[in-house]
């Protein structure tokens, strides 16, 4: 049977990837020191070929036994995460990278890393290709999560080219779905939130700020499929569907019948403006595309956060 390691399995996209390839018939290692993940994400995986082990990657990392893959998803993920915690973020994207490579590189593991959009910064480059470099501050206060990332690309491909290990990066754009926390910060868990109490549901900047989202299950078959392909350049995953946060937060409030008023606020510095993502990587490399509507998606996080509030 195969056994995979999935850091940060506590957290929102984590918990999902452990179901999945439970799903698949691995056995799975989920690692988390439980920062921003929730072991009530994984309590019903108790009972199937799953093992929870509470620990810091950025601290030497011990797995017995041997090990086929190494999923690395661990690292704060939303602006408000990240901004409170600069130092663990940068941390577990150098030293927790380096860790889990150096056990991939022990165990003769494939090792798939967590990327994020955010390489692209404030793009300039609409919609973004995996060659496009980024527009990124590294100085700013979004540079932490951004640079973090940057960098464990960086080693990821230098462990690649030298240790010849197997790896692959997943470039993840905006994903939504349960399990999300109610105060992660990110739009949806925020509109969401709002609305479902009653409370002004907050813009930043006017609104016309566009995000594409893809939903969770969508992405986890993409990240399966990337960990069992060849490809070793980065790869994007994320739904090319646009929509501005205007858009989005007008169609939760009707969803969730709200009288909620929309708000805006000043916006953050360094707030990218456009994100959407070129997938024809994914689409040509991995037959993937993705397949859940917001029509569909957006209902099925609503009744997860309804359960959430007790409303």
């Amino acid at each position: 049977m195969p056994r995979a390691l999935v850091t940060g399995a506590a957290g929102f996209i984590g918990s999902h990837l452990s179901e999945y390839l439970l799903d698949r018939g691995l056995s799975v290692i989920g690692m988390d020191n439980l920062v921003t993940g929730d072991v009530a994400n994984i309590e019903q995986l108790g009972h199937r070929d799953f093992e929870f082990v509470k620990h810091d990657v950025t601290s030497y990392i011990v797995v017995e036994g041997a090990l086929d893959y190494v999923f690395h998803f661990a690292s704060p993920a939303s602006p408000i995460d990240y901004l409170k915690l600069p130092i663990q973020t940068l941390k577990v994207g150098g030293l927790g990278t380096h860790n889990c490579l150096g056990l991939a590189k022990a165990k003769g593991a494939r090792f798939l890393l967590a990327s994020t959009s955010e390489v692209y910064g404030d793009p300039l480059v609409h919609p973004q290709k995996e060659d496009y470099w980024g527009n990124v501050n590294p100085v700013g206060p979004r540079g932490v999560y951004d640079e973090a990332k940057r960098f464990a690309e960086a080693i990821a491909m230098a462990y690649h080219r030298y240790h010849g290990i197997e790896t692959r990066i997943v470039r993840i754009f905006n994903t939504y779905g349960p399990r999300m926390r109610v105060h992660d910060g990110r739009a949806i868990p925020a509109f969401m939130s709002q609305a479902l109490r009653g409370e002004d549901v907050t813009l930043f900047g006017d609104g016309s700020q566009t995000r594409s989202l893809c939903y969770v299950s969508d992405l986890v078959d993409g990240i399966y499929r990337l960990m069992m392909s060849d490809a070793a350049d980065p790869v994007n995953i994320g739904n090319p569907h646009e929509l501005t946060m205007r858009q989005l937060a007008v169609r939760i409030v009707a969803l969730t019948g709200s009288k909620s008023r929309i708000v805006e606020k000043p916006l953050p510095a360094d707030d990218p403006k456009k994100r959407k993502p070129d997938i024809t990587r994914a689409r040509t490399l991995l037959g993937w595309e993705p397949k859940v509507p917001l029509e569909e998606g957006l209902p099925r996080t609503l009744e997860y956060f309804r359960k959430k509030l007790g409303v």
